[in-house]
């Protein structure tokens, strides 16, 4: 069985499980398919899911029958989980929902075409139908598709008594919370109280005079990245949801939180090499078309750089030891280049960076530019005098590669600044820019220095 004990020598992988359970599928042994994954948490099953076939999967999650946790759905991929959700009868869609949490509930049926997610919205119970539309209400990526709908609120003038016989006689109180919030009349947050206080005070005591009412709001339309950052920045365990006038309607929570920074750190991550949302689940065609934009515009940037190498061909025919360097200086500028708008592209993504401090952080990365250049430099052209036997060449070289990797720094930065400026994404479009600045400014520098100290 599947174990995540490393110390367990039977312990098997995900990897190692998939082919035993795919071929029990294929023969249409379910038995054996539900006592391979028998013993397996959900994360570990959802990871099995994720490596079957799309067939294998619904079969997989029909073997299982009853003993399906529905908590496999939170840990899916999203892309696996698009799938499902259109795979698995609406029936089974509705059941899981009423079981999950009501974030997890949307992304599970968010996806669904309007009928299909009508038709699993009117198989719920009101209570669950009404906190599930409320949260499909808000626009993706906000705090308000973050955010669970079942949260303890009570009114200021209850005892901790009262408090105490509520939440073990109430019937439909979240499955697990920390804290319950004090809502005036019109249901406005007050404060807040954690458990481990409730339940350290005397009975009679009122909870308002024990509340917490420095609390961090956040509203249901804000981006998730920015109550991520919030999270982050103050140590937030959850946070109250409330919407433009100001009503408690839900509750954002730390685990939901995680999983944002991972996939706004994934995001940018893919951004940077010009990648879209994809996953290893989507299509050739998907895959193909979320990458052949800029894929295309690099293509003419990249005939823009040869354009410059046309100009200087009566050059590079008179000394061919021209075109065998060409790319090192181009690739050395490349590289520098990518290093400093990586760093940028993260600092304005985490508001670390912005007009107070940009100057003096332009001004750094100019110095450390022009400082690799000139180490760089002297290396290159040791090697080049070494290698071609001629010191002019090793210093029109060296020259150009002080200039192009300064010039690669200070594009790595500005050029993201620049975007940002302008409310563009610098994630996805920087990387081709600045990787065009290098070449230019690499080839030009050199042939044009070569041209007019060697002939």
């Amino acid at each position: 069985m599947f174990n995540a004990d490393p110390e367990d020598p039977e312990a098997q992988s995900a990897s190692e499980l998939v082919p035993q359970v795919s071929a029990a599928l294929d023969a249409g042994d379910g038995a054996q398919a539900r006592t391979l994954t028998a013993d397996l948490k959900t994360p570990d099953l959802a990871d099995v899911i994720e490596l079957l076939s799309p067939d294998n999967r619904v079969g997989l999650i029909s073997a299982l029958g009853t003993a399906f946790d529905y908590e496999v759905f939170s840990e899916l991929d999203e892309t696996v989980r698009n799938q499902l959700s259109e795979a698995l009868p609406n029936e089974f869609l509705a059941k899981a929902a009423t079981e999950l949490d009501t974030d997890d509930a949307a992304y599970l049926i968010e996806g669904l075409d309007a009928d299909d997610r009508q038709a699993v919205l009117d198989q719920l119970p009101t209570s669950d139908r009404e906190a599930l539309e409320r949260n499909l209400e808000y626009p993706e990526e906000t705090a308000g598709r973050l955010m669970q709908a079942d949260f303890v609120a009570v009114a200021p003038f209850w005892t901790v008594g009262q408090v105490i016989d509520h939440m073990r006689e109430a019937a439909d109180l979240p499955d697990q919370f920390t804290e319950f919030f004090i809502v005036d009349p019109t249901f406005r947050v007050l404060g807040s109280v954690e458990l481990s206080r409730l339940l350290r005070t005397k009975r009679h005591v009122r909870v308002d005079t024990i509340m917490n009412e420095d609390r961090h709001v956040v509203l249901a339309s804000a981006d998730q990245e920015g109550v991520a950052r919030q999270f982050e920045r103050y140590g937030l365990m959850s946070a109250p949801v409330v919407d433009a006038q100001k009503r408690l309607v839900g509750v954002v929570m730390f685990d939901d939180v995680v999983d944002v920074i991972k996939e706004e750190a994934e995001e940018d991550m893919k951004k940077l090499a010009g990648v879209g949302d994809e996953s290893l689940a989507d299509s050739v065609y998907e895959t193909a078309k979320s990458r052949v934009p800029w894929l295309v515009v690099n293509l003419g940037t990249a005939m823009l750089g040869s354009l410059v190498i046309q100009q200087f061909d009566a050059t590079i025919e008179q000394m061919v030891a021209l075109a065998v360097l060409m790319p090192v200086v181009a690739s050395m500028g490349g590289n520098a280049g990518t290093q400093t708008m990586t760093v940028t592209v993260r600092a304005l993504a985490t508001n670390k960076l912005g007009p107070v401090n940009a100057p003096r952080v332009i001004t750094r990365e100019a110095l450390v530019g022009l400082v690799n250049g000139l180490i760089l430099s002297m290396i290159i052209a040791v090697v080049v005098f070494l290698w071609f036997g001629s010191s002019k060449l090793g210093a029109v070289i060296g020259a150009a590669m002080i200039v192009n990797l300064f010039a690669a720094a200070v594009a790595g930065i500005l050029i993201p600044l620049v975007l940002d400026h302008f409310d563009l994404d610098p994630a996805p479009a920087s990387g081709v820019f600045v990787t065009f600045v290098t070449d230019v400014v690499g080839f030009f520098a050199f042939l044009g220095l070569a041209a007019w100290l060697l002939f």
